[in-house]
């Protein structure tokens, strides 16, 4: 399925703002993204291969931890991923 992938302005030295990419599931998607743009996994994922508790994806509206397939999640034609890591200070 063809879904967009947004990065946030704090990865764009890393990779485009948006990203195209054919899918059929949140972790393909997040898979086809980072063999694209490889400096990216690993600000995503940590060494065993799993999302970092920092980074939050959101599939449409919904944070996809919060979903009962997690990243196993279908996709469809026309999703909208949205990836927002976790910022800190004061």
């Amino acid at each position: 399925m063809p879904v967009t992938i947004h990065l946030p302005a704090a990865l764009h030295a890393l990779a485009v703002p948006e990203v195209p990419v054919e899918a059929r599931d949140v972790a393909a998607a997040l898979e086809s993204l980072t063999t694209r743009f490889p400096l990216l996994r690993r600000h995503l994922f940590d060494e065993r291969g799993l999302l970092r508790p920092h980074v939050n994806v959101y599939l449409n509206q919904d944070e996809v931890r919060g979903l009962p397939a997690g990243v196993a999640t279908p996709l469809r034609n026309g999703d909208v991923l949205l990836i927002l890591p976790s910022l800190a200070g004061g």
